[in-house]
């Protein structure tokens, strides 16, 4: 019976002993919300393999492909007077929102595509 109780209590001191497991979940939101800003960052860290952090590093690639396609397409619209200048500010203000839903998506743990562009982020493979 002693013998039985001293195992209980070695049991006991090898759970406490052993270093309690942290969930990285939340290091996980913070690379996932990181991507939206800059998005190789966690590609550089041991997070590239989290499958949630890939997915918004995805959506956020898609977001900067987006930003920059808009940006030479504003060139453009500068020479359309009145049409063009009202325009591209609002394009703008589309891809700035859309921005904010993939920082909220994130920080939500949702693997959520963007709206309308999201789409074109499952295709990359990397």
């Amino acid at each position: 019976m002693a013998e039985e109780v001293n195992k209980d209590e070695e049991k006991k001191e090898e759970v406490v002993s052993e270093p309690v497991k942290a969930s990285n979940k939340e290091e996980n939101v913070a690379m996932a919300i990181v991507a939206y800003f800059i998005f190789f960052i966690p590609l550089l860290t041991d997070d590239k393999n989290d499958p949630f952090v890939k997915y918004h590093v995805k959506q956020g690639l898609v977001l900067l492909i987006a930003w920059v396609i808009l940006w030479v397409v504003s060139f453009v619209l500068a020479f359309i007077p009145i049409i063009g200048w009202i325009l591209a500010p609002l394009l703008y203000l589309a891809v700035f929102i859309l921005w904010i839903i993939g920082i909220v998506n994130a920080a939500q743990k949702k693997q959520k595509p963007v709206p309308i562009i999201g789409q074109f982020g499952e295709k990359f493979n990397f």
